[in-house]
């Protein structure tokens, strides 16, 4: 008898931190989202975990965990886009419309956070940050299904590079190319 695996969603992620108050702060005042939660653990256990979601649908998306010795963390690295290195390259999240999205870049940049790439994709249209431990977020919305559709490959494979600062980083186009279509 063969057997196949189930089909699979992430339901959240789970970061160690070295500055919980600055990966807090990152979180809930730059990208938006709630502190939902926080582990409950005896007096001295040295663990201070919080939980956060961005819509109220679920129990949370990500969580912090404070790192017991922020010392023995390796460098932070200046995010690159393909990195040499083991780990998670980027974490996206999604902004429901481009008009919810255009108005989180906004935000972002008004607080001085630094756009490390501005980009289109076949399917996103995308602005990628770094967090306070040097993790790549990217921060995008999500083209309608019929531009990428016809060819998911070219779509993937597609890649705009825009100015990442000034008012030209906040400009999105909606002339969208369609993949797959003659």
């Amino acid at each position: 008898m063969s057997t196949k695996p189930s089909t699979p969603s992430v339901s959240h992620l789970v970061l160690n931190v070295r500055d919980i108050a600055a990966s807090h702060h990152f979180y809930t005042e730059l990208l938006g989202f709630e502190q939902c939660g926080q582990l409950r653990v005896p007096e001295g256990s040295g663990i201070d975990m919080r939980f956060y979601r961005g819509s109220g649908d679920h129990h949370h998306d990500i969580a912090l965990v404070q790192m017991r010795d922020p010392s023995t963390a390796r460098e932070v690295v200046r995010w690159k886009m393909f990195p040499e290195r083991e780990g998670i390259v980027h974490i996206a999240l999604a902004y429901g419309t481009r008009e919810a999205w255009l108005a989180q870049i906004a935000h972002l940049q008004a607080e001085g956070v630094e756009f490390l790439v501005r980009g289109n994709h076949g399917m996103t249209h995308s602005v990628y940050i770094a967090d306070p431990d040097g993790n790549g977020i990217e921060v995008l919305y999500d083209l309608p299904s019929e531009v990428w559709e016809g060819d998911v490959d070219a779509a993937l494979s597609y890649f705009e590079n825009l100015p990442r600062e000034g008012d030209e980083a906040l400009q999105d186009d909606t002339d969208y190319p369609v993949f797959g279509r003659s």
